[in-house]
Order: C-alpha cells, then sequence, then structure tokens
C-alpha cells in the first residue's frame, strides 16, 4: 500500500510592483490584479483584509517602497523587499519575456511563493538607526563632492577657478562638520547605539567613521555568521573553478558605502597593530599584491565586529534574564 504524501499548503502571497504614484498588486491565491495610489492612507484601506497573508513581496525601488512597507508593518502584512536582479534572475530562470506593471506584479509574488522558506520578512524598522544611516549616506556623498573638488583644485591649470573651488570645498567641510555633530546627537541620545560605537571602536582600526558606518549599514552586525558578514561587506573572495581549471577568487558585490570605510580602517589597524602588521606584511614580502593583503585585514576587520556585537548581545540577553 502506498502512503500518500502530506498536504502542504501553498502560502498566501502578495507581489508588488512599485512605481512613483501606484502600485500594482497580484494575489497568487485569487489571482487577481489591482492598483493602489502609492499613499499610506490608500495603501493602509486596501491592504486591511491581508493582514491575515503569509508574506507580501516587493523589489527595492530607491524609496518608493517605504509607503508600503510602513503599512505593512503596521497592519501585520509579513513583506519581504527582494533585490531586483534577484526578481530578475526568477524570471529569466522560468523563460519569462513580457514585462508589464501587473505581469511583472504577478513574478514577484510567484518568487515569494516558491522562495517563501527562505525569504525574511521586513523587521520593525529602528527610527535612530534609519536616521543614522540617512546621515552616513548624505555624509558619504558630500565626502565625495569635497575630494572631486580637491582633485580639481590641484590639477593643472585650476588657477583660474581656484577662488570658486576653494568656496565649495569650505562649504562641503562645513556640511560633513554639522553633519558629524548631528550624528553625534542621534549616538548620543540612543543607549544601544552608544553602546555598540564604543564596543566597535575598541578594536583597532576601526574609528568613528567606520564604526557609524557598520552600525548605518550593516544593522544585522551581531547576528550573522563569518561567511554572511563578510558577504554582506563585500569581502567574501567568491571561487571561479571549472574542471581542472581554478581562477583566482574575486571579491564583489555587497552593501553599498561599507568597503571604502573598511579598507581605510584596514589601512590604520596595519599602522597600530604589530600583529595585524605582522599578518598584512608576510603576503606581501612573499609577492602577494597590496591590495589582496588589505582586503584580508578588511574581512578581519568586519568578522571582528560581527563577534565584539555577538558577545555584547549574548551579555546583554543573560543580564536581562536574570533580572
Amino acid at each position: 500500500m502506498t502512503q500518500s504524501s502530506p498536504c502542504v499548503e501553498t502560502p498566501r502571497v502578495l507581489g508588488f510592483d512599485v512605481a512613483k504614484a501606484e502600485i500594482v498588486v497580484h494575489d497568487l491565491t485569487t489571482r487577481r490584479t489591482f492598483k493602489i495610489c502609492n499613499s499610506q492612507a490608500a495603501l493602509r484601506a486596501a491592504l486591511a483584509t491581508f493582514s491575515g497573508y503569509e508574506l507580501a513581496v516587493c523589489e527595492t525601488t530607491g524609496g518608493y517602497e517605504n509607503a508600503l512597507l510602513s503599512v505593512c508593518l503596521e497592519i501585520g502584512l509579513p513583506i519581504h523587499r527582494a533585490h531586483a536582479k534577484r526578481i530578475k534572475s526568477f524570471i529569466d530562470s522560468h523563460g519569462g519575456r513580457a514585462t508589464t506593471d501587473a505581469i511583472d506584479a504577478a513574478w514577484i509574488a510567484r518568487y515569494g511563493a516558491e522562495r517563501f522558506a527562505t525569504l525574511t520578512p521586513l523587521a520593525m524598522p529602528d527610527r535612530a538607526k534609519d536616521d543614522l544611516a540617512a546621515l552616513m549616506r548624505l555624509r558619504q556623498g558630500i565626502l565625495a563632492m569635497r575630494t572631486q573638488a580637491k582633485y580639481r583644485r590641484a590639477a593643472p591649470g585650476a588657477e583660474r577657478i581656484a577662488r570658486h573651488l576653494d568656496a565649495q570645498i569650505d562649504f562641503l567641510t562645513a556640511q560633513i562638520k554639522q553633519l558629524d555633530a548631528d550624528l553625534a546627537a542621534i549616538i548620543k541620545a540612543n543607549a544601544e547605539i552608544q553602546r555598540d560605537e564604543a564596543a566597535l571602536r575598541s578594536t583597532p582600526g576601526i574609528g568613528p567613521v567606520s564604526a557609524r558606518t557598520l552600525i548605518a549599514f550593516l544593522p544585522e552586525l551581531g547576528a550573522l555568521s563569518k561567511r554572511q558578514v563578510a558577504s554582506l561587506a563585500g569581502l567574501a573572495p567568491h571561487p571561479r573553478d571549472s574542471g581542472q581549471t581554478s581562477a583566482r577568487r574575486t571579491i564583489g558585490g555587497g552593501r553599498s558605502g561599507i568597503k571604502e570605510p573598511l579598507f581605510m580602517a584596514a589601512l590604520r589597524a596595519v599602522q597600530d597593530c604589530p600583529t595585524l602588521k605582522a599578518f598584512y606584511e608576510r603576503p606581501v614580502s612573499a609577492g602577494k599584491p597590496k591590495r589582496l593583503d588589505l582586503t584580508a585585514v578588511a574581512r578581519k576587520r568586519v568578522v571582528r565586529a560581527n563577534a565584539i556585537l555577538k558577545a555584547l548581545r549574548a551579555k546583554s540577553d543573560e543580564e536581562r534574564s536574570l533580572t
């Protein structure tokens, strides 16, 4: 007698194709597609009846999805924000070619259903950390503009526009100082961020900018494995082996805005820490590229930062359990 396999219930999933003015929704359970104005009031009214669904999925759209995310968290609808490249790869793997807003919403819903077990719903945002991330992102942009202006100021023939460039550099420097003051105020008002920053800065090479970058852009820090944190930071070496060929492993991907501060932290670390200096100089003396060895030091810094916050979280949980 053949034993029947257990019935696996298909999760109820919504797929959202987000645009600036409106959002196209596909309900995978009923196969119904409809549009909603991209405003919190309209979304709240339209999605209230879907609060019992197991998952909603949308793509990252540069901020146009923020109202949707806020409403889903408010009404208790689990939502996953997927990277657009992953959605595209999923569609390509199924041979999808046609594209309209309705078709895209249906594909996003299907992606959520097929990947349901591996997708992590968005957690309730931390307002202080969101503000920290926004200010750090702005600081990075202004710092890049100041660096560009300094290069132009030092270039041949810059004498004709030197006065304007000097004024621009002074203005951007003042902006950076103001942002640093605002960042310090956020950290001072939040005990958890203040504690995390102090803990991260206790390790060689990690100064205030590196610590704030990690806290802002890697909120998962302290809850990841070594490989996970290295990959999210864009510092994990990816294999490129095929048959008898074993190519040099390269880093790539990762969240934007993290690698450069970590490389600066690595440079500082090899200057301040004799152990890391020896770790860095050993491969260099053997003829390996300095960039490769600096990458290894940067990877050690982010792995160490993850371990520090993991230990800090465990200690805090233990203290809470005893009270």
